[in-house]
């Protein structure tokens, strides 16, 4: 078998999806979608309602909180938290968190991902139409293709529905 040559130009797949989305002024923050996902397991679904991570930085995961109350049940419950958080990233990532009441998105704002939303219920406009296909077009693979359409499809629609009028 014949030995490849060394490839000098590759690029990371993540960075190729990453700077065509923002190109598009499309957001899609992977690191921050595993967060929340991690979050909802470590907390579970009651806590996970009222709780929305905001950011990690320096070792401190900063949460919003519904109300007061959830903050103080949750100071309460803050090393159990750490600890089975850090255990679902599989390292000691996290060493404090930072409680602060804030908005919480509605599950369906917040989570678009989910099986009961389908973005086929959903048309796009023409223009949006074109704009996936246009960005999609240099891509060769059509796996790869297909997927950064359901991403756009999605990202496009998550948006309408959370109102924000800048959807392209």
């Amino acid at each position: 078998m014949r030995k490849r040559g060394k490839q000098i130009n590759l690029q990371r797949l993540g960075n190729v999806l990453a700077g065509i989305l923002k190109k598009h002024n499309i957001f899609f923050d992977s690191e921050e979608q595993r967060l929340l996902e991690i979050w909802q397991k470590a907390v579970g679904p009651q806590i996970s309602v009222q709780t929305r991570p905001d950011k990690l930085k320096r070792n401190t995961l900063f949460v919003k909180v519904s109300s007061s109350v959830w903050m103080h049940q949750l100071h309460i419950l803050k090393q159990d938290i750490i600890e089975k958080t850090n255990q679902l990233l599989g390292k000691d990532l996290i060493k404090n968190i930072h409680f602060s009441i804030g908005d919480i998105p509605s599950p369906m704002t917040a989570h678009p991902h989910v099986s009961s939303f389908s973005p086929d219920s959903y048309a796009l406009k023409d223009k949006e139409k074109k704009l996936i296909e246009k960005s999609v077009s240099s891509v060769a693979d059509p796996e790869l293709k297909e997927i950064l359409r359901r991403v756009m499809t999605k990202n496009i629609i998550r948006r309408r529905l959370s109102g924000n009028k800048k959807a392209l």
